[in-house]
């Protein structure tokens, strides 16, 4: 079974979510620059809460699962119905990730560890 390795929160006023979150969970949050945080203890920061702006592959929560390959899961998603929201992209630290909408608009992440 392949669980979630990873969560994004995406807002079109990422200080205003980030503080919500630190006050609801008592999350710690680094924050990185103007767009982006991350969540968790900086030595393993499991998600993270950036700005959403008109350029923004979605707005709202996604989770993202691990992958051996993310450009062939995401053209497997969309074999299957899926609409891809984000090409495969490396971030730094991170791997690729990419995301697409499922069935029901849902957005939903791929990450594929460096190697």
């Amino acid at each position: 079974m392949t669980q979630p390795a990873w969560f994004d929160i995406s807002s079109p006023d990422a200080p205003r979510a980030r503080r919500f979150y630190q006050d609801l969970f008592g999350w710690p949050v680094t924050v990185l620059d103007d767009t982006y945080a991350l969540v968790g203890v900086p030595e393993a920061p499991s998600g993270g809460i950036g700005q959403a702006g008109p350029e923004s592959p979605y707005t709202g929560i996604a989770v993202y699962f691990p992958v051996e390959d993310v450009a062939v899961a995401v053209e497997r998603a969309e074999q299957l119905g899926a609409t891809r929201r984000l090409d495969p992209v490396e971030v730094p630290g991170m791997g690729r990730i990419a995301a697409f909408a499922d069935l029901d608009g849902n957005t939903i992440g791929l990450i594929e560890p460096p190697a």
